[in-house]
């Protein structure tokens, strides 16, 4: 992270789990001077309690993780779908009618220009509605997830077993708005 200056600085705080996790396995951990490099995923930290594929195979089979997988497709699907549809279209009307694509709209602008700004509009605005609908309908949703993945390997290094709840996600909800 960069340095952070002004008034604010001290109160710079990231709202992810796995921030400092990303790299705490790679280095001199061991004092030999080779790094034990990442962690697979086939065990925790310590190499002992759960393993960390468990609980990532109990979190993607749990309703949290499929509602929010759910809804992505909801979206990406049929906004590729339409996309890939206009896309074809335009190049399919290029290539077979050159007549109705060179027509005059307004001026020098002909059906062919405009429809290539069209695609040009249609990108920023499918870029704008995806990252808008992750931000109501996928993202806490997917915190939350990382959240009681997070907490679920942090009792498992403790030797506690399983964090409380179903599917994990119980666990993250009392945190204060992560």
């Amino acid at each position: 992270m960069e340095k952070q200056e002004g008034r604010d600085a001290a109160a710079v705080r990231l709202d992810d789990p796995w921030y400092d996790a990303l790299a705490s396995d790679w280095g001199d951990q061991d004092g030999t001077g080779t790094g034990r490099g990442p962690r697979t995923g086939r065990e925790d930290a310590a190499g002992e309690g759960r393993p960390a594929a468990d609980i990532y195979r109990e979190v993607q089979r749990g309703a949290a993780f499929q509602e929010v997988r759910g809804r992505y497709r909801r979206f990406v699907v049929p906004a590729s779908l339409a996309f890939f549809v206009w896309y074809v279209a335009y190049v399919v009307a290029a290539t077979a009618a050159p007549g109705l694509m060179a027509r005059p709209v307004v001026g020098a602008v002909n059906v062919a220009m405009a429809a290539g700004l069209g695609q040009f509009l249609s990108t920023f605005l499918l870029t704008w509605a995806y990252a808008r609908h992750a931000r109501l309908y996928r993202d806490r949703a997917a915190l939350e997830l990382r959240w009681a993945v997070f907490d679920r390997e942090r009792a498992g290094k403790a030797g506690h077993g399983e964090a409380s709840g179903a599917s994990g996600v119980s666990s993250a909800s009392g945190r204060g708005g992560r």
